[in-house]
């Protein structure tokens, strides 16, 4: 598990700027106290962009790449972003659960069958595949699908 702390301050040109660029997470399962003010995380369905509502007090809780593997894409690790704000600054907590990086990483077996044949490679080390296509702009998951 690792923890991020963010600050976003406000951005006088908003249109401009991405506070994170289009991804999803390399995680098994992403946590996500969002600021309870400043609507900034957005997420991509049907190639439109919608925004997160705030529900105060609450936990957003995200599916990661990881989960997407294990349930043999039954579960869906969504695109999102984070946009900046022009007036107001912004604060999150997220809180990601990785697996152990030694540990290999695959379809459980009884998710895969004849109807639903397995979808991604058994893989160790997510985390390497994961920002070496993330720094290339492209979707982690792709380069682990049969």
């Amino acid at each position: 598990m690792a923890s991020r702390f963010n600050f976003y301050p406000p951005c006088p040109d908003p249109e401009s700027v991405l506070g994170v660029k289009p991804h999803a997470d390399g995680t098994a399962v992403t946590l996500l106290l969002q600021d309870k003010e400043v609507e900034v995380l957005q997420v991509l369905k049907d190639d439109q962009w919608f925004k997160v509502p705030i529900v105060p007090d609450a936990l957003f809780i995200n599916v990661g790449d990881l989960l997407e593997i294990m349930s043999n894409g039954i579960l869906k690790s969504p695109m999102h972003r984070v946009v900046t704000n022009s007036e107001s600054e912004r604060i999150s907590v997220a809180v990601f659960s990785f697996s152990d990086p030694d540990r290999e990483v695959g379809p459980l077996a009884g998710l895969v069958t004849d109807d639903r044949p397995q979808m991604y490679k058994r893989v160790k080390h997510y985390e390497n595949i994961f920002f070496e296509n993330y720094q290339l702009g492209k979707r982690p998951l792709h380069a682990v699908r049969i």
